[in-house]
């Protein structure tokens, strides 16, 4: 795709994120095209699906965690691991993050990362491609709602145990099937407003736990 960046812009609309006053972002509504893009559709123009489009409930509920405790992020080196639209990130540049990184794989959700880093005003370096297997550089790794496939899990789960031995991993789960039951430490509860479309439910229940090492 040649202009990524304004594939993003005209698929989506920009509004304010409705628990995260300040934050704007590009996403899909019933009035944009993305939403209403047949599945159909996006694999005759080779598109996976737009989960960089929406807010979804980890990310959300992380940006709350960092506005609750600017602390968790300020002066450190932050990676928001699939990162999906940036919320997460976006709310640690705004806490002072002395910087922040975002990992993901898939090419528009880097365009969606830069293109609502602009509209914000902050700095995000978009990671493309899998970081999973990086060494650490981070002091504080951010990771929303990661563990709602086995295999997806089963990818990152090691190195995201390896990682906390050298930076706070905190993960974002909605109630996922994947979720490790140990080696958290809870951190915070979060009830995320979402819409029968996405989670087939008007609300998300989100803990955020850190992570433990092996």
């Amino acid at each position: 795709m040649r202009d990524p960046e304004g594939f993003v812009r005209a698929q989506t609309a920009v509004g304010e994120v409705p628990l995260l006053p300040g934050i704007r972002m590009h996403l899909a509504s019933e009035i944009t095209p993305i939403w209403q893009a047949s599945e159909a559709f996006l694999q005759r123009e080779g598109i996976e699906p737009p989960f960089w489009a929406f807010a979804w409930p980890g990310g959300q509920a992380l940006a709350l965690a960092i506005r609750a405790r600017p602390e968790l992020v300020a002066g450190k080196r932050v990676l928001d691991f699939a990162a999906g639209c940036g919320v997460a990130s976006i709310a640690a540049a705004q806490a002072g993050a002395a910087f922040v990184e975002a990992a993901e794989i898939d090419p528009l959700a880097v365009a969606a990362i830069r293109v609502n880093a602009a509209l914000n005003g902050v700095d995000i370096t978009p990671f493309d491609g899998d970081v999973v297997g990086a060494d650490c550089r981070w002091d504080v790794i951010l990771a929303g709602d990661v563990c709602y496939e086995a295999p997806m899990t089963a990818h990152i789960l090691p190195w995201l145990r390896r990682m906390a031995a050298g930076a706070t991993v905190l993960l974002a789960d909605p109630g996922r099937a994947y979720l490790p039951r140990e080696g958290m430490e809870p951190v915070s509860s979060h009830t995320i407003p979402t819409t029968l479309e996405l989670e087939d439910r008007e609300e998300r229940k989100v803990e955020i736990a850190r992570l433990l090492p092996f």
